[in-house]
């Protein structure tokens, strides 16, 4: 196996990796900032409007994490920085 082959496989199972480990925690946190929101809903209902917003924008910035995640996990597929050392460019 030359060292291509090797780059080459082991980016693939750090990207599969990054993405595994990557979106659990942001699916945890989500579902954990839902379940509270709608709690709070439930409590107070006249502050619904407020407490949806901030939790829309709370969860975009979660989302954020995983999508920070899967580009990073493109990045090592695709444009790889490493082959372009073992190929000698």
């Amino acid at each position: 196996m030359d060292n291509i082959a090797i780059i080459g496989i082991v980016s693939m199972v750090v990207a599969g990796l990054t993405m595994a480990i990557g979106s659990i925690a942001p699916a945890l946190a989500m579902g954990r900032a839902v379940s509270r929101a709608l709690r709070s809903i439930a409590q107070q209902p006249d502050e619904s409007d407020v407490l949806t917003r901030i939790l829309f924008v709370g969860m975009a910035m979660i989302e954020s994490i995983a999508i920070y995640c899967f580009v990073i996990s493109i990045i090592l597929i695709f444009v790889n920085p490493f082959w372009g050392h073992f190929r000698g460019g």
